[in-house]
C-alpha cells in the first residue's frame, strides 16, 4: 500500500509541473488572440510565482490542521480550476485573478508532498518525484501544440485542465488509502520531520563558511532565472526571431524541458560515481555552452540543440546544490539555509523572466539568447566563486 501511495504521489507531481510550462509555449498566439503585449507573460508569470511563495510558506500551518491529503487534493483542484478558467478568459485581467489560484494550489502541492516523501520514503524517491514533475513540464506543450497547430490554445488549457481533473478524482478516491497509512504509521511510531530538525548546540551561531552563503543563494537565484526564463520566452523567441510556427515552437521547449526532466532520471545513478560538486561544475558549464548554441547567428535547427543542451545542463544543478548544503555551511544550519536557498530560487523565478519581458518590449526579443547567457555565466561565477571560498577555508583549517 505504501507503494500504490508512492505512485498516487508521484502521479500529483506530473500536475504539479503540467500548469508550468502551458504560458510559455501558448504566449505567441494568446498574446494576439487578447491583444496584449508581449511584456505582459512576465507579469503573469510574477503572479502566478508570488502566489507559489505564499502558499509554499503556508503549507506547513496547513497540513497540521487539514493534512497532507486534504491540502494536496485543495491544491490540485485549485490548479484544475484555474487552468479551466484561463481556456475562458475573455480579458487579460481575467488571466491575472486566475493565476492567483494557480500559483497557490502549485506551491502547496510543492512544499506539502517534499515534505511527505522527506518524512515517510528512502531518499531516493525525492530525486525520482522531481522526475515527475519532468513528465508534467515536458508533456503539456506537446497537447498544446496539437491545438495551437489551429490557434486554439483555449481548447489546449481545457484539455490540460480536464486532466487535473481526473487527477483531483484519483485524489479523492485515494483519501481512505492516506488515513490508512496515517493510522499504520502512527502505530509503528512517527516517521522524524524534514522541517524540523533538532536544535544542536550551535544552532544559534552563524553557520560554518558563512561568508559564503551569498554566493550559493546567487547560484540558486541565476539557476531558476535561467530556467524559467527559457521556458517562458523560448517559444516567442523562436517564432519572433527564428520565424517557427507556434505549434513547432512549443514542441522545441517541451524538448526543452524533455531534457531537464531526463537528464535528472540519468543523474541519480551518476551520482554514485560523482560527487555533486563535479556534477554542479558540468551542468553549469554545459548550460553556458547551450546558452551560447542560441546567441550565435545558426540556422533554426541549432536552436532545438541549443535548447536540449540547456536543458540537459541544468538537469543535475539544483538537486545536486541542495545536497551539498550541509557539506557546505554544517548540518546545523542546513535546514534554515535550505530554507533560505528555496526563497531565493522563488525570487529568481518570479523577477527575472518579467524582467527580460520588460526589456524585450523597450528592444526586442531577439536580445533572449545573450540574457540567458549572462545568467548562466552568472551562475558560473557565483558558483566558483563559493568554491574557492571552501577551500581557502579547508586549507586554513
Amino acid at each position: 500500500m505504501a507503494t500504490l501511495l508512492l505512485l498516487i504521489i508521484y502521479l500529483t507531481f506530473i500536475s504539479l509541473g503540467l500548469p508550468d510550462s502551458l504560458l510559455g509555449a501558448a504566449w505567441p498566439v494568446m498574446r494576439h488572440d487578447l491583444g496584449a503585449p508581449i511584456g505582459m507573460a512576465g507579469v503573469l508569470s510574477f503572479t502566478v510565482t508570488i502566489g507559489t511563495i505564499v502558499s509554499a510558506l503556508a503549507t506547513s500551518r496547513v497540513v497540521r490542521r487539514i493534512g497532507t491529503a486534504r491540502t494536496t487534493l485543495i491544491s490540485v483542484a485549485m490548479t484544475a480550476g484555474a487552468l479551466l478558467g484561463f481556456s475562458i478568459a475573455p480579458s487579460i485581467a481575467w488571466l491575472m485573478v486566475f493565476a492567483i489560484p494557480l500559483g497557490l494550489g502549485g506551491g502547496a502541492v510543492d512544499s506539502a508532498l517534499n515534505h511527505y516523501i522527506a518524512g515517510h520514503y528512502e531518499a531516493r524517491h525525492m530525486s525520482w518525484l522531481h522526475c515527475f514533475w519532468g513528465v508534467g513540464v515536458t508533456v503539456s506543450p506537446m497537447i498544446l501544440s496539437v491545438y495551437l497547430s489551429e490557434g486554439a490554445w483555449r481548447d489546449g488549457y481545457a484539455m490540460i485542465g480536464f486532466i487535473q481533473s481526473a487527477i483531483a478524482a484519483v485524489l479523492i478516491a485515494s483519501l481512505p488509502l492516506w488515513k490508512h497509512m496515517e493510522k499504520k504509521r502512527a502505530g509503528g511510531g512517527r516517521a522524524p520531520q524534514a522541517d524540523a530538525p533538532a536544535r544542536g548546540p550551535d544552532e544559534g551561531r552563524k553557520p560554518k563558511n558563512a561568508a559564503g552563503v551569498k554566493y550559493a543563494l546567487g547560484t540558486f537565484l541565476f539557476y531558476c532565472g535561467v530556467e524559467a526564463t527559457a521556458g517562458l520566452w523560448g517559444s516567442s523567441y523562436l517564432v519572433n526571431v527564428k520565424g517557427i510556427s507556434a505549434d513547432d515552437a512549443a514542441l522545441w521547449i517541451s524538448i526543452y524541458f524533455m531534457g531537464i526532466t531526463i537528464g535528472r532520471f540519468v543523474n541519480g545513478f551518476v551520482t554514485l560515481k560523482f560527487s555533486s560538486l563535479t556534477l554542479i561544475r558540468a551542468g553549469q558549464i554545459t548550460t553556458l555552452a547551450g546558452a551560447l548554441l542560441l546567441l550565435l547567428p545558426l540556422p533554426a535547427g541549432f536552436s532545438l540543440a541549443g535548447f536540449l543542451i540547456t536543458g540537459l545542463g541544468l538537469a543535475p544543478i539544483f538537486p545536486s546544490m541542495l545536497h551539498e548544503t550541509p557539506v557546505r555551511f554544517g548540518e546545523a544550519h542546513a535546514g534554515r539555509i535550505m530554507g533560505y536557498q528555496f526563497a531565493t530560487a522563488y525570487t529568481g523565478a518570479a523577477l527575472l523572466p518579467p524582467l527580460l519581458g520588460m526589456l524585450a518590449g523597450y528592444w526586442t526579443i531577439g536580445i533572449f539568447p545573450l540574457y540567458i547567457v549572462l545568467m548562466a555565466a552568472a551562475m558560473l561565477l557565483a558558483t566558483e566563486r563559493l568554491n574557492l571560498l571552501l577551500r581557502r577555508r579547508h586549507d586554513a583549517v
